[in-house]
């Protein structure tokens, strides 16, 4: 689109003056020049050819009052389109007086002033026309950049009427400046209300949410937009007639020399809305102190808003104002570019300062998985992100360059982010090893049961492996230097892998060690079963950590639990079983020894009494694990005991004496059994046989 240069007048609104030398005083700042006496002096001068034409002063004196011949802008603008017409054909251009320039401008002044707060003034007589208004902004733009022309080249026949015609289209510029504005802020069409009263919503009433970009001392960037409460619904889309006004006045904006000032304001607008679409969301920018200072409850509150509002404005929001910048800014292609990537890097960077206080928190594992749902949303982007690079790069004009070098700087900011997250999550899960190692308490767990940090740890890595592509990912970026030595073993070529089964390995050896804090070596045993049972299980009821751990270290697991299932049965059952067998000291020579007999039923007892006691209290909380148990020592114990029962019961006396020395049956010592694990502590009571 061809520019054409303006005189860099400027004023600071647009409205209509009571006078209108007063208003040429007063606006342009004219100073010593008499403009009163210069437009009598020229009317005189006027009147006189006139009269002289005429035949003398009877002519003057029966011409028609200028109040009453004052010509309308249709054909103020023919004469003024003749001017310009034969300046383009490189003619001599018809004269035109300072009175014609000044009641031209008058009339464009006259033809907007009743225009503000109406909707009609944006509508083409004709379809793919230019709205009448920016056909006569067009115009006295043109014949601004004409008398400028005329003036630099040491003409100085127009010195007034180029001021007044520039300060004109000055304010002509600041009215479609507001109304753009309005447009983008609101794309519905806003309606005036009958009478006029109060804010009918047009461009001046709410132009004052942000200052003038035309005014000394403009700051667009600090523009506010009010809240809306925080509805979450999305900003009304753009109708095609509504775009087919911006791209106008755009382009009006734009042929008059004022292309800074459009996209200032196309900038600020656009701010606001991606801020207003945030909003609605839930999302407010803080600051990383105040981040970090939240309790985790908080932050994770504010991380999850984050993720919703950073994923809608890549994947919805952007898009849109790519389109809309690509529709508004149409004959200016690169220059929409840049402006769209403007855009996005300033959203981009907004929402990406909000990570550098999560990566500054302090680690804590419940932290991991809001820091890889972070890591996940920025990956997921990166297409979106690459095709907003790739059509930023197309072409080589200066706007396409620009557009370019802003969204590769995005580009980067978001892979240095990305990789922080990804540094940061596997940091927090590597310092699970050294919670561990740090966990090393010299009380053992009552009853045997699974230890805390076991519970913890399996249940954590459960959860872990939902996220296990990431953590792949993440691992594979950000190996440490000491990931090598895994190579070889279990998780070869897998950091992540590598890195859960070390940690595995470390439970498992602080499982060892707190075992050995219990005095009684079956409770020693009962709590290994108890802590390898609960591993296994978590382990083999996740699809995820089970693809990641593998068989081979599943069935080594088990191989463990049966030894210590085995190693159990012969510390505490073994003992039982060796009173209960002949083995040549209760039978002599075909005699029974009845001292040797009643002491071994009285050790038995006492055996008994001593297990259902203690072990009673002991926990093994696995049903499946505590009735493999039951079964297992009953299977023994009870055949065992009975056979020996059998063989040895007649020789007591009945009465006091068998119930003495045979207070359990077959059916009390299943009782008994089927009464262990469960952590109730109960002595054997006195029964009858």
């Amino acid at each position: 689109m061809d520019r054409i240069p303006v005189a860099p007048l400027k004023s600071s609104s647009f409205s209509a003056a009571t006078a209108r030398e007063d208003k040429l005083a007063r606006n342009l700042s004219l100073g010593p020049i008499k403009l009163n006496e210069h437009i009598k002096e020229a009317r005189q001068e006027k009147a006189d050819n006139a009269g002289a034409d005429a035949g003398g002063g009877e002519a003057v004196a029966d011409a028609v009052p200028e109040e009453a011949s004052e010509p309308d802008l249709a054909t103020l603008s023919a004469e003024i389109d003749a001017f310009l017409a034969a300046l383009r054909d490189g003619e001599a251009p018809p004269a035109v007086s300072e009175v014609t320039l000044d009641k031209f401008a008058n009339a464009v002044e006259q033809e907007m002033a009743p225009l503000e707060g109406t909707e009609d003034k944006w509508v083409p007589e004709a379809p793919g026309e230019a709205p009448p208004l920016l056909a006569t902004i067009k115009r006295i733009a043109a014949l601004s950049s004409a008398l400028a022309a005329s003036q630099a080249e040491g003409g100085g026949t127009y010195t007034i009427g180029l001021h007044r015609v520039t300060g004109v289209l000055h304010r002509a510029m600041t009215f479609v400046e507001d109304e753009f504005h309005a447009l983008l802020e609101d794309p519905r069409v806003a309606k005036v209300a009958p009478g006029g009263g109060g804010d009918t919503g047009s461009a001046t009433g709410r132009s004052m949410k942000r200052p003038p970009s035309f005014g000394h001392g403009a700051e667009p960037d600090r523009c506010v937009i009010p809240s809306d409460g925080g509805s979450g619904e999305a900003s009304p889309p753009f109708p095609p007639e509504t775009v087919d006004r911006l791209r106008a006045m755009a382009e009006a904006m734009f042929a008059a020399g004022y292309e800074t000032e459009c996209t200032e304001v196309f900038l600020v607008a656009r701010r606001n809305a991606l801020d207003a679409s945030l909003q609605s969301l839930g999302y407010e920018k803080a600051s990383i102190d105040d981040v970090v200072k939240m309790p985790w409850e908080a932050q994770e509150s504010e991380i999850a808003t984050w993720i919703k509002a950073f994923r809608h404005a890549v994947e919805a929001d952007l898009p849109g104002e790519r389109d809309l910048c690509a529709r508004v800014f149409a004959s200016a292609d690169g220059l929409a570019r840049s402006i769209f990537a403007d855009l996005a890097r300033g959203a981009m960077l907004h929402m990406l300062s909000f990570t550098e206080a999560v990566v500054l928190m302090k680690r804590a594992a419940e932290k991991l998985f809001k820091v890889l749902d972070m890591y996940e949303a920025i990956r997921d982007v990166a297409p979106v992100v690459d095709a907003f690079v790739a059509e930023a790069s197309a072409g080589d004009n200066d706007g396409g360059s620009a557009a370019a070098a802003m969204m590769a700087d995005l580009k980067y900011e978001l892979a240095s982010v990305r990789a922080r997250l990804g540094e940061s999550a596997a940091a927090i899960f590597c310092d699970l090893e050294s919670s561990i190692r740090a966990d090393a308490g010299k009380q053992p767990v009552p009853g045997g049961a699974v230890h805390p940090l076991t519970r913890y740890l399996m249940n954590y890595l459960k959860f872990t492996c939902y996220y296990k592509g990431t953590l792949e990912q993440v691992f594979q970026e950000y190996r440490r230097p000491d990931d090598d030595e895994h190579e070889g073993g279990a998780g070869a070529g897998d950091p992540f892998a590598a890195q859960l089964m070390e940690l595995l390995e470390l439970l498992h050896g602080n499982l060892e060690a707190k075992s050995r804090l219990y005095k009684d070596p079956s409770l020693s045993s009962i709590f290994l079963m108890n802590n390898g049972r609960y591993m296994l299980q978590k382990i083999r009821g996740s699809p995820e950590i089970n693809a990641v751990v593998g068989e081979a270290w599943s069935r080594k697991r088990s191989t463990d639990l049966r030894q210590y299932h085995k190693n159990y049965q012969r510390e505490t059952w073994s003992r039982v079983l060796n009173l209960l067998r002949d083995d040549g000291v209760i039978t002599v020579k075909g005699h029974v020894q009845k001292q040797v007999l009643k002491d071994r039923f009285k050790h038995f007892n006492a055996a008994m009494d001593e297990i259902q006691r203690t072990q009673g209290a002991w926990v093994v909380s696995d049903e499946q694990l505590q009735s493999e148990l039951r079964v297992s020592i009953a299977a023994v114990i009870v055949p065992a005991y009975r056979s020996f029962l059998g063989r040895f019961s007649q020789h007591f006396s009945a009465g006091r004496q068998t119930e003495k020395y045979i207070k359990l049956s077959g059916e009390d010592l299943e009782a008994i059994i089927e009464e262990l694990f469960d952590g109730n502590a109960v002595s054997m009571p006195r029964r009858r046989t």
